[in-house]
């Protein structure tokens, strides 16, 4: 998708379920997922763009520990590391430096994700999912790409899909369209409870595993 394949696609008169390269850099780059979501008075945590170790290292000064280091772009699931380690946040940063890092404020809480689907002008929520990222026990180990899921998630309080569709993932189409870069398809809204209320960790441009898996497996209706 940050590629370009639905613009290709829809040149030649194939109706594509999927953004536009410019919709894409939702997820393509958490920058311009940051701009948005503050153009459009969305929760999120704080966060830092930078180019160079220095600011690397005065942004981890400023956040404080644990750190937060993601890299701008698509880096394969691996382009987020949370850590009290300094040394080591700085190891990941330099790694995605020259092509943008955040530093991130920590977030802590419990994780949630939620799929919307969208038409460039309205999103229809599908059922919510957690999933387990962190490869050891009690949350001690690196981030991955996810090893485990489970819907429904009965712990979530009553109200909580009409409020993420009603501040976080209308506002982001709405303020999408309001650049002239509608986003149709898949709207992966990934989310954290905290004791502050509901905060916008990442956007996805397409369907996540392993969520989907159980996910999908919910739906009454066809998907088409």
């Amino acid at each position: 998708m940050v590629a370009g394949v639905a613009d290709a696609l829809r040149e030649q008169g194939i109706a594509v379920f999927g953004p536009s390269k410019e919709a894409a850099q939702l997820e393509g780059s958490k920058q311009f997922a940051k701009e948005v979501m503050a153009s459009a008075d969305i929760p999120t945590g704080m966060s830092r763009l930078c180019d160079t170790l220095k600011d690397v290292e005065e942004a981890m000064d400023l956040m404080g520990a644990p750190y937060v280091i993601k890299a701008d772009g698509l880096a394969a699931g691996k382009g987020v590391l949370v850590t009290s380690d300094r040394l080591e946040a700085l190891e990941h940063a330099e790694k995605y430096v020259l092509d943008g890092v955040l530093v991130e404020e920590f977030l802590a809480g419990q994780e949630v994700s939620l799929f919307f689907l969208a038409d460039g002008k309205t999103v229809m929520p599908l059922s919510p999912a957690q999933d387990y990222k962190r490869a050891f026990d009690n949350d001690e180990g690196p981030n991955t790409g996810g090893m485990g899921a489970y819907s429904p998630v009965p712990w979530i309080e009553a109200g909580f899909i009409d409020e993420v569709s009603g501040k976080i993932a209308q506002p982001t189409v709405d303020e999408m369209r309001r650049r002239g870069t509608e986003f149709v398809g898949l709207l992966y809204c990934g989310l954290i409870l905290t004791d502050r209320g509901i905060r916008v960790i990442e956007f996805n441009a397409r369907f996540g595993d392993p969520e989907t898996q159980v996910v999908l497996r919910r739906l009454n209706s066809n998907l088409f």
